[in-house]
């Protein structure tokens, strides 16, 4: 499996059998849209900076919602959440997406806003090999609330998204904040590369990636 982040909350992640794309955005946040040939698109919620379905090509599958999927050898499951700490009544619904692949298991938060995940939520995501978490706060949780989130899932791997990188326009925090909170050494990748084996036997590991 193959795994970039192109910003914000937006991830390619190339599998055997298809290439999944997260919370695709549009131009208008500042960055450049992610143009390639999709199987299966996630949309966590509908704002621009995650919905832009149109940019990709090959008719992909769009799962935008909660519920269980089996596509292309690949199972997904959306469980519903909430975009901000009011129940949603501030920026409504948000959906999380668990992805099975190649025997990991990958879970990305969306544009979580909760201040922690229900028991009901967490039972619905069971055990995770990698985190993708947002961290920029203003719109989502921020760094410290994070950290809470991941002690929650007790994922293999975090990889922070969401948060300030220059040419976004969107007001964020930066990753600082989170790295200071969490105190775990961060390994910065470009890309990951990574199968069943590579994962870390005991302690969290966090990657910081470049965004492409």
């Amino acid at each position: 499996m193959k795994i970039t982040w192109h910003g914000q909350s937006c991830f390619k992640i190339i599998t055997k059998e298809t290439t999944i794309v997260t919370d695709p955005f549009g131009k208008e946040i500042g960055l450049k849209p992610l143009h390639c040939e999709a199987g299966i698109v996630t949309v966590s919620h509908d704002h621009p900076d995650h919905n832009n379905v149109s940019s990709l090509r090959g008719n992909p599958f769009v799962l935008d919602g909660p519920g269980e999927y089996e596509l292309k050898k690949t199972a997904i499951r959306g469980i519903n959440s909430f975009h901000d700490t009011k129940e949603g009544k501030e920026r409504g619904v948000n959906t999380i997406f668990i992805i099975e692949a190649e025997g990991l298991i990958i879970c990305h938060l969306g544009d979580l806003g909760q201040k922690e995940l229900s028991s009901d939520q967490l039972d619905k995501i069971g055990d995770i090999d990698i985190l993708m978490i947002p961290v920029g706060g203003i719109y989502t949780i921020d760094g410290e609330r994070a950290v809470a989130i991941i002690n929650q899932i007790e994922p293999r791997i975090v990889i922070p998204m969401h948060y300030k990188i220059p040419k976004l326009n969107i007001q964020l925090k930066t990753i600082d904040p989170f790295l200071k909170e969490i105190a775990i050494k961060a390994e910065t990748v470009e890309q990951l590369v990574i199968k069943k084996g590579d994962l870390p036997k005991e302690d969290t590991k966090l990657v910081v990636m470049k965004a492409a």
